[in-house]
Order: structure tokens, then sequence, then C-alpha cells
């Protein structure tokens, strides 16, 4: 029998694989079935850390409003603004779902709170009223 000349198929799937293992260390880089065990975990392990990473922000942004609000209670409370600031982060959820003042996410508020706690106050304030 002649010699049949494969095509170019194979070769380009091939190729597209180890341009995406390019960066891999060792044989994860260099050997097709290597390099297709590591591309098809890292592509696992990404589509993981989407939902894992909109988690880890959301615990965040929870923890930064509740340390805001804690923090700044005793040093600004006083008798002429009793009801200034709230003492937990559930308290002013709470009244932000009970009023329908849903306007600010959880991302605003954690941001405002690092940025500019005056306007934190004010914005609990109207939600007490």
């Amino acid at each position: 029998m002649t010699r049949i000349r494969r095509g170019y198929i194979a070769r380009r799937r091939r190729t597209k694989i180890r341009l995406f293992a390019s960066t891999f260390r060792g044989a994860h880089s260099r050997l097709t079935r290597t390099t297709f065990q590591q591309k098809m975990r890292a592509l696992v392990s990404a589509h993981r850390d989407r939902g894992r990473q909109k988690r880890n922000f959301r615990r965040l942004w929870i923890t930064r409003i509740n340390a805001s609000a804690r923090q700044a209670r005793p040093s600004v409370v006083n008798s002429y603004y009793p009801e200034l600031v709230y003492s937990s982060y559930c308290r002013s959820i709470h009244d932000m779902y009970k009023r329908n003042s849903r306007i600010i996410n959880r991302k605003m508020l954690a941001q405002i709170a690092i940025s500019n706690m005056n306007c934190l106050y004010m914005i609990s304030n109207k939600i007490i009223k």
C-alpha cells in the first residue's frame, strides 16, 4: 500500500490545546495527553471559581458594611442624634427591604462605607425616617 498523507485537522487541534497550556510547567505544556487533561482541569476550576468569587465578594461587602456600622456607633451616637447609625448590618438591611429602598445594593454601600462615612450616616438616617 502506498503512504497516505494525513490532513492538518488533528495537528491544528493539538496546536490549539498547546497554545492554551503554553504557560503550564513541565510536561503539562509539552505532552499532548497531559496537556489536554490539564486544560480540562483548568476550565473546571475556572467555572467553579467564578461562582465562588461572587460569594467571596458578597461576604466582603457585608463585612465592610457591618464593621463600619459597628465602629462608628459609640463615638457618633449622642443625645442629639440617638438613631444616627444602626447597631448592626442586619438591622440596616432589614429596614432597607422594609422600606423598599433597594436602589443601593451591598456593593455600593460597602464602597460608601470605605470612602465616605458621613454619606453612610445620611443614608441610614433616610432609611430610619
